[in-house]
């Protein structure tokens, strides 16, 4: 596969913090697999919503030769966006071109129609908005990111890095995901539900506190029994404390975690690996390889064994682990 060619909108008003995890992600980590480029939606230099401007490299019309388009947050969500954007977007979802948005950029595909019909998610705090200006976007309000097909839409904050993270994922595997998600030091991992079909990389703890040091611990064990007893014996948390400081930190209960890891860390075995099913499930923590197809099915969406001939395939086979 060749370069992909990422090209991220930027509007007046364009979020900071959104506008630079795609510059991050695709370009700065992209290692050759992408190339990005920045577009202004007059082809100018924005201002963005800290009031730094912010120059371009060109205007709509690099958005005829992209195969994924980021649309980031920005702040008047109230105002249509410029005709011209919105009919470039519609232009490039009608080719298929893959779309995302970012935070409060979901407004910008609800403003061109994109949305309509669709589930969505935005900014929690703009969740409200979007469904009271668009009636029919089915608005989820829960969630970190929405994959519907060819247009992705994310919460606010870390949300953007996690959907343009599983868009790396989707295009060249799990074990590349946590390469990039390593090289920018990053480790959020929140439950995001059954919706996100593919998982965030493997989370690698900050060692600093008893949550995180207890995370760290977990994922060295995971192929053991791990209950709430255990892990909050860990942590010297009593275990309705560590529960709480557990969801607190990190949006989710410490079980949800661990099966998100197992799952997770299955998925980078059967990338790189020839191992049986048995031996991946016994590894990953789960009883046998009818429990690991169970929740690998629930939370990826596809079986082991799809999954592996998809993913595997792109190493080249004497590179692969040959164990049983």
């Amino acid at each position: 596969m060749g370069a992909q060619r990422v090209v991220t909108v930027a509007q007046e008003g364009a979020v900071l913090l959104d506008l630079a995890i795609p510059v991050h992600v695709f370009d700065s980590q992209g290692d050759g697999r992408y190339r990005h480029c920045l577009a202004g939606s007059d082809g100018r230099s924005v201002r963005s919503s800290t009031g730094l401007r912010i120059a371009t490299q060109g205007g709509l019309g690099l958005l005829r030769h992209a195969d994924t388009i980021v649309v980031p947050g920005y702040v008047d969500v109230e105002r249509r966006p410029p005709e011209a954007l919105l009919q470039a977007l519609r232009s490039a979802a009608d080719r298929g071109v893959r779309i995302v948005s970012i935070s409060t950029g979901a407004f910008t595909l609800a403003w061109a129609g994109l949305l309509d019909g669709r589930r969505a998610t935005t900014h929690w705090a703009a969740c409200h908005d979007l469904a009271r200006m668009f009636p029919l976007v089915r608005v989820d309000p829960g969630v970190l990111f929405v994959d519907d097909a060819d247009v992705l839409t994310s919460a606010g904050g870390a949300a953007g890095l996690d959907v343009c993270l599983h868009v790396v994922r989707v295009d060249h595997g799990a074990t590349v995901a946590t390469e990039v998600a390593r090289g920018m030091v990053d480790a959020p991992h929140l439950e995001s539900g059954p919706a996100q079909f593919l998982l965030q990389p493997v989370r690698e703890p900050d060692r600093g506190g008893p949550i995180a040091s207890t995370m760290a611990w977990a994922l060295d064990h995971l192929n053991e029994e791990l209950d709430l007893d255990r892990m909050a014996a860990a942590a010297r948390m009593s275990v309705r404390t560590f529960s709480r400081r557990f969801r607190d930190e990190n949006g989710t209960t410490p079980l949800q975690w661990v099966l998100s890891q197992r799952v997770a860390r299955a998925q980078g075995m059967l990338e790189t690996t020839t191992l049986t099913m048995e031996s991946i499930a016994h590894r990953s923590g789960f009883r046998d390889a009818r429990s690991l197809r169970r929740h690998f099915v629930a939370r990826v969406g596809t079986t082991p064994n799809a999954y592996r001939e998809s993913f595997g395939a792109r190493f080249p086979a004497e590179t692969r682990l040959r164990v049983s």
